[in-house]
């Protein structure tokens, strides 16, 4: 018989969390985590430590699959993480989801392929909008610090001698910025071997 560990979450405090406790030790879980936080934010302390505490063979159970994630994607996600570690699931609410039998295994591989499907998806979305900028003469990435000004400063301070510590300091941007410059520069500056 495998170990059933129960996951409960509400969004506050000041909702009250008895009617998924009573559920979860209705269907016989061993023990359950609970956190008090959205399921739209990553920072659930009670749920990464019920994560760290499943053990391959465990069965974990949920009152319905609002309680682990917001969207299809976070459930797909999570689902393929417990698969993963050899990890079954089961909703007490939607009932079509429990991978102790055939059908809720299906189901499992069924939100696994589309976690696949969504990050496949975001990677295609994020191509395409980095090519179209590109197309447009926008480059992808934060806007650097380094200005044209600040460049000819930075190699003027160096031809005197000044460390790249002082550099950064003076024109206001991190020394990885001064040495970066500083090296394109000079590769710049060097004659062609054509």
């Amino acid at each position: 018989m495998p170990t059933l560990i129960g996951y409960a979450r509400v969004s506050t405090t000041e909702q009250n969390v008895d009617l998924q406790h009573d559920a979860l030790n209705a269907a016989g879980v061993y023990r359950i985590w609970t956190d008090y936080a959205s399921g739209a934010t990553a920072n659930r302390p009670q749920w990464q430590d019920c994560l760290d505490h499943l053990q391959p063979g465990n069965v974990l159970v949920v009152n319905d699959l609002s309680r682990l994630g917001r969207n299809t994607a976070d459930l797909a996600a999570i689902v393929k993480t417990l698969a993963e570690r050899n990890v079954g699931l089961q909703s007490l609410t939607e009932t079509w989801l429990d991978t102790t039998n055939s059908q809720g295994l299906l189901m499992f591989h069924f939100f696994s392929a589309i976690a696949e499907y969504e990050r496949n998806r975001l990677r295609e979305r994020t191509m395409d909008g980095l090519k179209a900028a590109k197309a447009r003469g926008r480059v992808g990435g934060r806007p650097t610090k380094m200005t044209a000004d600040k460049s000819a400063t930075a190699q003027e301070m160096r031809a005197k001698g000044r460390t790249i510590k002082d550099i950064a300091k003076t024109i206001d941007v991190s020394e990885a910025t001064v040495v970066r410059h500083l090296s394109g520069a000079r590769k710049d500056q060097r004659p062609s071997t054509g």
